[in-house]
């Protein structure tokens, strides 16, 4: 992304960086906030825990780690910062949508991969799981979805355009 930390990017409107964005969207759907690794985020992070990843050099599964970790008998809510999209809305749906769910996602509608980044995780069932399968060598989401029983969150095409995320500086500028 050009040298500059994803998080740290302007939105679309150009009006906050994605962090800021994230972070407004997560109080506004009631969330209590952590940030996941260790980079330093700037002003927009001040005053909200940072939780560095469970081990060095595992991937993003030990981010999770560190979140579920952290949440303990909790639910966690895992977003991305990348998604300039997500509304507060589309938020509280994943927060109160089957409860009972160890984990609830929505899926791409061409691949059927899972969404882990926008997905709500039963922490005191799914820590478990999770931590046997880094045990194992397991480094992919969505390894570690296919040892999990998932439920699918159902979206709208407009939800789905919500999730939009940005992974390249095409992803960007497609979006703007």
């Amino acid at each position: 992304m050009g040298g500059v930390q994803k998080a740290l990017l302007a939105t679309p409107d150009g009006r906050e960086t994605l962090l800021g964005r994230t972070l407004r969207v997560g109080r506004e759907a009631g969330c209590e906030l952590v940030l996941l690794g260790a980079a330093e985020l700037g002003a927009d992070a001040e005053g909200v825990p940072q939780l560095p990843d469970f081990a060095p050099d595992v991937g993003p599964l030990a981010g999770l780690a560190s979140l579920l970790r952290a949440a303990g008998d909790r639910p966690a809510l895992c977003l991305a910062c990348d998604m300039p999209f997500v509304t507060p809305a589309l938020l509280g749906r994943l927060v109160h949508e089957q409860p009972d769910a160890p984990v609830l996602a929505p899926r791409a509608a061409g691949t059927g991969k899972w969404e882990a980044l926008f997905a709500r995780y039963d922490a005191a069932r799914v820590t478990p799981l999770l931590e046997e399968a880094l045990a194992q060598g397991e480094r992919s989401f969505q390894g570690l979805f296919r040892r999990l029983n998932v439920r699918e969150l159902a979206l709208s095409p407009q939800e789905r355009t919500a999730l939009h995320d940005w992974d390249t500086p095409e992803d960007m500028r497609a979006s703007r």
